[in-house]
């Protein structure tokens, strides 16, 4: 059986704009994830959740 090497796709560079809401989110969220989607090598998809905890009373 011969198989084929799985082609790499070149990785786009990410966009400033992308950059920046990556960089608020990371200084705006204080418990929570932000997710970042790649769909063959590109930055798609920005997710950020954020939690509320409240203190033990």
């Amino acid at each position: 059986m011969v198989t084929s090497p799985l082609r790499q796709p070149r990785p786009e560079p990410v966009p400033e704009t992308a950059v920046a809401l990556i960089v608020e989110a990371l200084g705006r969220v204080r418990f929570g994830d932000i997710r970042l989607t790649v769909h063959e090598g590109r930055l798609v998809q920005i997710d950020v959740t954020e939690r509320t905890r409240f203190p033990n009373n």
